[in-house]
């Protein structure tokens, strides 16, 4: 099992920054990739940043040149820089893990709230 705690949403106004952390505990180390997902009022969750082990990223359209994935693997966290946030970015963002050698474990935190004013 893996043990997934987000922190460092809140309220910020266009144009602003805010970071958020994960900090994931338990079966850490067969992780394979972790990430963040979003979901806003009556849309599906969609894939915001994800970071392999092997250091690739992969970034929603939306999100590239704004956002950044990021990690610490002594803490056993993960970062996600929200800068130049945007209305339409306000959701819930979620930290995602996924581990297994099929990939066919996944976790999820219990997800964090971003609210982006204009």
């Amino acid at each position: 099992q893996v043990q997934l705690v987000e922190s460092g949403g809140g309220l910020v106004q266009a144009g602003g920054s805010l970071r958020l952390s994960c900090a994931a505990s338990g079966n850490i180390f067969s992780i394979n990739v972790m990430g963040w997902y979003r979901q806003a009022p009556g849309k599906q969750r969609e894939l915001v940043a994800t970071l392999s082990n092997d250091g690739g990223t992969n970034y929603a359209d939306s999100v590239k040149g704004r956002f950044t994935i990021s990690r610490d693997n002594r803490k056993n966290m993960v970062f996600l820089q929200m800068n130049s946030l945007k209305p339409e970015d306000t959701a819930v963002y979620y930290c995602n893990a996924v581990r297994g050698r099929l990939y066919e474990y996944v976790y999820w935190g219990q997800g964090t709230q971003v609210t982006v004013s204009s």
